[in-house]
């Protein structure tokens, strides 16, 4: 068997038929199309990432200063507050007339 030198030039040629050519095309494109959908898949991943980072901030911001009062009162907070401090009134004028009432019943019984 003889062998053959090859060389490569400038003026190299190769012969390839249509079929490789365009089976090498197709090959091309559709690993440019799988590589840039990952691309935007891992993107749109990070972008999710971030955001999730800071809900998570803003909910242990919201856990840890919401009881302290640091972040406001809801209006039916404030209602709420209002209606406690009207039942302590009654409450305390309520004991002050049952205290008044044991006090004269003391006395009628005394007699």
């Amino acid at each position: 068997m003889e062998e053959k030198n090859l060389e490569l030039s400038e003026k190299s040629k190769i012969a390839l038929d249509i079929k490789a050519v365009i089976g090498a095309v197709v090959g091309i494109v559709t690993i440019a199309g799988v590589w840039f959908t990952l691309t935007a898949e891992i993107a749109q991943l990070q972008l999710d990432v971030v955001r999730m980072q800071d809900a998570v901030e803003l909910n242990e911001e919201f856990r840890i200063k919401w009881p302290r009062g640091e972040m406001g009162a809801l209006p039916d907070d404030a209602k709420q507050d209002l209606k406690i401090e009207y039942l302590k009134k009654d409450v305390q004028y309520l004991k002050e007339v049952v205290k008044e009432l044991e006090i004269e019943n003391a006395k009628l019984r005394g007699k």
